[in-house]
């Protein structure tokens, strides 16, 4: 339950254009292999944000941190920069970890993408964890469900996913990144744990 001595997030009209920008800029793409609509992780993140502090910067850029990578590349940075200002475009590209396509190569991208994130203030460093955390959690919920069937979904392999997710957790609590960064620590050990359970 909120304090009344915590200041309030006001939301405003940029918020909700950006709610509407964000859906439909993502309106034909779906989560990987489900048919979840892409907009539910997007929204997911932009709660997590505001749940652990963020402002209305931070929340737009919630709602827009996967925009370049899957939705244009630098035009589309150039356009988030137009409509809602610099630091909403700042925060974006630092979560973006290609605007090209095709991507680069999935390893040499993640280490890049680490490398940047170490650098990166606790503005970004909470938008990128809470698009983690909510990213980590989708993980171990699918894999209890599916089990070593989940990883064809993806690019890189049960392995080289754990080493990603453990990286992430070395950069984020040791930063001072709070429940969120906590929380990503205890999902990815439980995956660990599952993990090893089925070797």
């Amino acid at each position: 339950m909120d304090s009344p001595d915590e200041p309030l997030t006001r939301l405003t009209a940029r918020f909700e254009d950006a709610l509407a920008f964000a859906a439909h800029l993502h309106a034909g793409q779906r989560r990987k292999g489900s048919g979840t609509p892409y907009v539910a992780h997007l929204i997911g993140v932009c709660a997590l944000v505001l749940e652990h502090g963020g402002d209305e910067d931070q929340a737009i850029a919630g709602l827009l941190h996967d925009a370049v990578e899957d939705q244009g590349g630098l035009p589309t940075l150039e356009l988030i920069r137009e409509r809602y200002g610099p630091e909403v475009a700042r925060i974006v590209e630092a979560c973006t970890d290609a605007d090209t396509v095709p991507k680069p190569a999935w390893r040499p991208r993640k280490e890049r993408y680490l490398g940047h994130l170490r650098e990166s203030d606790a503005r970004v460093k909470l938008v990128s964890c809470a698009d983690k955390l909510y990213n980590a959690r989708t993980i171990l919920s699918d894999y209890r469900g599916l089990g070593e069937a989940l990883w064809p979904r993806f690019t890189a392999s049960r392995e080289e996913t754990l080493w990603y997710y453990r990286a992430l957790v070395a950069i984020f609590l040791p930063a001072g990144g709070g429940p969120l960064a906590e929380e990503l620590a205890r999902v990815v050990s439980e995956l660990e744990g599952l993990l090893a359970g089925r070797t």
